[in-house]
């Protein structure tokens, strides 16, 4: 099957964000930490916001590279991705929570947060080249313009 450019990017960010959604799984999974006790409460309250946001943002962005998925699968209209395939809004780290999570956990979270911006950017450029007008209908446009005053 021949893959276009954009099909083949798509592949490839989905593989990157199923691999960070499963290592978010991981280190956010607090149930680990609960039984140890020794954690203080604000570095678990850290972990928990963090953890939500970090969770929350590979979702919005595996659920748009599912829609891209299923355009390209012909499962989705063109008009149907526009209107439905939208990237959740981000919603950046805290920098005081950042400060008390370990530096592995912080890494993950910029991991995140740059497939989210790039996630993003495809999102914008997608918009933008559908929304650009045909450029016919621009000059008929503006022909008929400059004929209606006459």
């Amino acid at each position: 099957m021949d893959r276009t450019i954009h099909e083949q990017v798509v592949e490839d960010l989905y593989a990157e964000a199923l691999s960070l959604a499963d290592e978010a799984r991981a280190v956010f999974d607090l149930r680990d930490e609960a039984s140890h006790g020794n954690t203080p409460d604000e570095v678990r309250i850290a972990l928990s916001i963090e953890g939500l946001r970090t969770t929350t943002r590979v979702m919005h962005v595996l659920a748009w590279l599912l829609n891209q998925r299923a355009y390209h699968a012909g499962e989705l209209t063109k008009l149907q991705l526009l209107r439905h395939g939208t990237l959740g809004e981000e919603r950046p780290s805290d920098p005081a929570n950042m400060e008390k999570l370990e530096l592995a956990t912080r890494a993950l979270i910029r991991d995140t947060e740059r497939l989210h911006a790039r996630v993003a950017r495809l999102d914008e450029e997608q918009r933008q080249i559908e929304n650009a007008k045909d450029p016919v209908s621009d000059m008929q446009g503006r022909i008929a313009q400059a004929f209606a005053g006459r």
